[in-house]
C-alpha cells in the first residue's frame, strides 16, 4: 500500500536528476500527497517532459464510463495480468517522482506514522501506470497508479508492502514500451532496504488537507 508521499525536491533539482523540463507553472512542493490529486510524473509518451497527473487509475478502456473505481495502487505481483491493469502495464508506464513516502506502524496507542526515504535524501521514482481519459465535464486528463510490492527488510518493521522504488539505471527502461514484459516484471522488487531510513512523523499527516514543511519533520 502506499497512499501517500512527498515531493518537495526544487524544481531545477528535479530537472536535472530525472533529465526532464517541468511543465511551465505546474510544479507545486508536496509534503502529503494524497488520492486524487494531480501530482507530478513522467509519462513514456514524453520522457522529457515532467507533467501533472490526477492521482487514481482509471483504465482507457473504461473511458466514459460512470461508476469505475480509481485505484491508488496495482500489485506488482498481478499487473501484468489482470484486465484492469494489463493494457497499461505494456504501453503506458511512468515515473512517479518523490522524494519519500508515509507508512503507518500498528501499535498500542494506534497507527503510527513513518516517513520513509532515501538516506541520500535525493528524489527518486516509484514505478506506476498511466492512462489518459475524460472526467465528468468530458475534459481529457491523464491518471495513475503506483505499483506495489513486498516490503523490504526496513519498511517491513512498519507495513508489509511498499511502493515499487527503481533504480536509476532501470528507469528508462521502465519508460521503453518495446521492453520485454518479463524484463518489465523482474524491475517490479523491493528497493533495497540499507539504502533506505525511516523515521516517526506527526499524525497531522493523516489529514490529507494538511500540506506543511513540518509534516517531514521528526516526531
Amino acid at each position: 500500500m502506499c497512499g501517500r508521499y512527498t515531493l518537495y525536491t526544487k524544481a531545477e533539482a528535479l530537472e536535472e536528476r530525472f533529465h526532464a523540463q517541468m511543465e511551465m507553472g505546474l510544479y507545486t512542493p508536496t509534503y502529503n500527497a494524497a488520492p486524487s490529486q494531480a501530482l507530478s510524473v513522467i509519462l513514456n509518451d514524453d520522457p522529457e517532459l515532467i507533467v501533472k497527473a490526477d492521482w487514481g487509475f482509471v483504465p482507457q478502456w473504461a473511458d466514459g464510463r460512470e461508476g469505475v473505481k480509481a485505484l491508488i495502487n496495482a500489485r506488482g505481483e498481478g499487473v501484468a495480468d489482470k484486465p484492469y491493469f494489463r493494457s497499461a502495464f505494456k504501453e503506458h508506464r511512468c515515473l512517479v517522482l518523490a522524494d519519500g513516502f508515509y507508512e503507518w506502524r500498528r501499535s498500542k496507542r494506534g497507527k503510527v506514522p513513518y516517513r520513509i526515504a532515501l538516506k541520500t535524501k535525493e528524489p527518486f521514482a516509484m514505478g506506476g501506470i498511466w492512462s489518459r481519459v475524460h472526467d465528468a465535464e468530458g475534459n481529457l486528463h491523464n491518471t495513475f497508479a503506483i505499483i506495489t510490492t513486498t516490503a523490504n527488510n526496513l519498511v517491513a518493521q512498519i507495513h508489509d508492502r511498499m511502493p515499487v522504488i527503481l533504480a536509476k539505471e532501470d528507469e528508462a527502461d521502465w519508460l521503453n514500451p518495446q521492453l520485454p514484459l518479463n524484463e518489465a516484471r523482474a524491475l517490479l522488487s523491493p528497493y533495497p532496504a540499507e539504502r533506505m531510513g525511516a523515521y516517526e512523523v506527526s499524525t497531522k499527516v493523516n489529514s490529507p488537507t494538511y500540506n506543511e514543511a513540518d509534516l517531514v519533520s521528526p516526531e
